[in-house]
């Protein structure tokens, strides 16, 4: 029998083996990480979309939402005015033909009193509130009441301290106040359209001294929402003229119009006037200062004659 013969097996090439091997490897891993890229991308855009719709939903949805009207840094050279609907709070008093809101709104203004002006009467009010002040977080001077903070209660600056108070005031004090009042008053006027001879300033009209000190008495919890109309019935136009800059001189301490679609917020600056009609539109509240000191003057004004107050003057009598 023939017997066949076998010729050698081949040898496998390693160094070829080896070659595969990482080549198949990477193949591997590039399709792995083609496919694991696409779902990452995927993942990511269905994140961004979602975030987007959240953020909108809640912008257009949420009553909270915070929209500021008046930042600090700017400066309002012509009357910035906001018109809203007038509530019915009116229709529950006599109405006075060319006072009585028929165009009811918030306006801000930085161009009826100095930044000078304003510094000058933060002094006046350091001045007086100095003597005493409120052991929480808010006092009060009205000039024309004479009504003072001390401790948990009020004093009559005028009694109490008798004639050492023209130590503390100058008549140049009452006739810069007098002046930047009426100046308010005018610039009121003129922005809803009415006759500034018809308009009287009204009680209370007051300083103010916020900061952060916790409240120890009702008086101090200034940040409640509240409507100037029913608090006070004979208000039908409130101002504020701040004499203190918001960002610099404390931080809280805006001033918030809760409207029922959101909040709309004011920031203080020396010598800016936010003003506005006093009814049921115009729910607000001051925010909770967290730092610092704001200071600020309420001039309040009203139709009525019956509830109107003269100005304070030197010699120094209270009304």
């Amino acid at each position: 029998m023939t017997i066949q013969r076998r010729g050698n097996p081949k040898v496998p090439d390693a160094n070829g083996i080896e070659k595969k091997i990482k080549r198949g490897n990477a193949l591997r891993q590039a399709s792995a990480w083609r496919v694991s890229r696409g779902s990452l991308l995927v993942v990511v855009v269905a994140l961004a979309v979602v975030g987007t719709l959240t953020w909108l939903y809640l912008a257009s949805g949420d009553p909270y939402t915070t929209e500021t009207l008046v930042r600090q840094a700017e400066v309002i050279a012509l009357t910035r005015v906001y018109t809203v609907d007038c509530s019915e709070d009116y229709e529950n008093y006599k109405r006075y033909p060319g006072c009585t809101p028929k165009t009811c709104g918030r306006a801000v203004t930085d161009n009826s009193v100095t930044r000078e002006e304003a510094m000058a009467l933060r002094r006046l009010a350091e001045r007086g509130l100095a003597l005493a002040g409120s052991d929480g977080g808010a006092s009060i001077l009205d000039l024309h009441s004479g009504a003072l903070s001390m401790g948990k209660q009020f004093v009559n600056i005028y009694r109490y301290f008798g004639e050492q108070i023209t130590d503390v005031f100058s008549e140049e004090d009452f006739r810069l106040y007098r002046e930047v009042r009426g100046r308010i008053q005018a610039v009121i006027a003129e922005t809803f359209d009415l006759d500034p001879s018809l308009l009287y300033l009204t009680k209370p009209t007051f300083f103010s001294r916020i900061n952060s000190t916790l409240a120890k008495t009702q008086h101090d919890e200034y940040w409640h929402p509240h409507i100037d109309k029913v608090t006070y019935g004979s208000f039908d136009y409130t101002s504020l003229l701040y004499l203190s800059d918001y960002g610099t001189d404390f931080t809280g301490g805006r001033f918030i119009f809760m409207d029922s679609n959101g909040n709309r917020t004011v920031e203080p600056r020396a010598g800016r006037v936010s003003f506005f009609s006093s009814g049921s539109e115009n729910l607000h509240r001051v925010e909770q200062v967290s730092w610092g000191t704001r200071y600020a003057i309420t001039v309040s004004f009203t139709c009525d004659p019956a509830h109107a107050i003269s100005d304070p003057a030197m010699p120094i009598t209270s009304v």
